[in-house]
């Protein structure tokens, strides 16, 4: 009950933020854009459909692989469930309704909710390492090309969301690879909160933490020995995120553009937008992501072309699974009564 209160409520704030951009992109050149986007090249959007299918589909396939029951989880289920994660993703602040709804769904197909969760975290190390590796791609791709001269600011704090994602990716190998040190320093960091009055109580924070970091150290060191399905994990990770940052190129080529976007520019544009977007604490990112959006991509193109793009690339990659994840969701629901 509590669930359903609190999508209906972050619901109402994403459509009020929706609401609040649509009027910004639109309130100078509605009739400019809703021309553009309706002169639109059905066969290159057609691709932009496709390359967000493959997208869920890659990421769902993770996750097949990674419950290896295929008695018990389906491909098709596999697909279903990513995409109520999408929803879930896309409703929650910086996302955190995904990963819990992912292990309840998974543990349905009568999965130990220990398994569930095991595959819930591979799946997130096989993410952070390729978000990792993709992101050094882009910073220097940026470096070597300088794609965005106007915008160093941006620039700066996509650099430090780069740094932050290292630091959580070295910290996810840390605890992978010495459970003591990682206790050693996590101790140190739960004393130094209690310090400045942030834990209260720093004894059962300790206790609670180690016995988090006993869980994490074992399923993980069960990954270090499939090192097959590590190297599969990331790879398709890095398959699915390319499927996704490559849309706008896409989109603009329907849009009968074919020149101020290259595959390298698109690529980096869309790492930096989504990297900068993950550290927004809006359901969505909504706001945030549209302004990173028009700075990165503004540098190559007009706004009534740009703000076409956004609008078709939002509803693309961020509506159409919201879409398709909460009418599953609502027909699980129904199924369930």
């Amino acid at each position: 009950m509590e669930t359903l209160k609190n999508i209906k409520k972050n619901s109402i704030i994403l459509l009020l933020i929706t609401i609040v951009v649509l009027f910004v992109l639109l309130k100078d050149s509605a009739k400019e854009i809703f021309g553009t986007i309706s002169k639109i090249n059905l066969f290159y959007l057609l691709i932009a459909f496709i390359l967000y299918f493959l997208y869920i589909i890659t990421k769902a396939y993770i996750i097949y692989k990674c419950v290896n029951e295929k008695d018990k989880l389906s491909f098709k289920e596999a697909i279903k469930h990513n995409l109520i994660t999408q929803f879930f993703n896309g409703i929650t602040p910086f996302s955190t309704g995904g990963q819990p709804m992912e292990v309840y769904m998974i543990a349905e197909h009568n999965i130990k909710v220990s398994k569930a969760t095991s595959v819930t975290i591979e799946n997130f190390i096989f993410y952070q390492t390729a978000l990792v590796i993709y992101g050094a791609i882009a910073v220097a791709c940026n470096w070597i090309f300088n794609l965005f001269p106007k915008v160093p600011v941006l620039q700066h704090l996509v650099l430090l969301g780069f740094i932050i994602n290292i630091l959580v990716a070295v910290a996810l190998y840390a605890i992978m690879l010495s459970k003591k040190f990682t206790k050693k320093v996590s101790n140190i960091i739960i004393k130094l909160l209690g310090k400045i009055k942030i834990i209260k109580d720093i004894e059962k924070a300790k206790t609670s933490w180690t016995e988090k970091l006993e869980d994490f150290h074992n399923i993980s060191k069960d990954l270090l020995h499939r090192k097959g399905l590590f190297v599969l994990g990331v790879f398709i990770n890095l398959i699915s995120l390319t499927c996704l940052y490559i849309i706008p190129l896409f989109i603009m080529y329907g849009l009968h553009d074919f020149t101020s976007l290259t595959p390298i520019s698109a690529i980096t544009s869309s790492a930096y937008v989504l990297l900068m977007g993950s550290f927004v604490p809006i359901p969505g990112a909504s706001g945030g992501i549209e302004y990173g959006f028009i700075k990165f991509f503004g540098n190559f193109m007009p706004t009534v072309l740009l703000n076409s793009l956004l609008i078709t690339w939002r509803f693309i990659t961020y509506y159409l699974g919201m879409i398709m994840g909460g009418f599953l969701f609502s027909t699980e629901k129904e199924s369930d009564k």
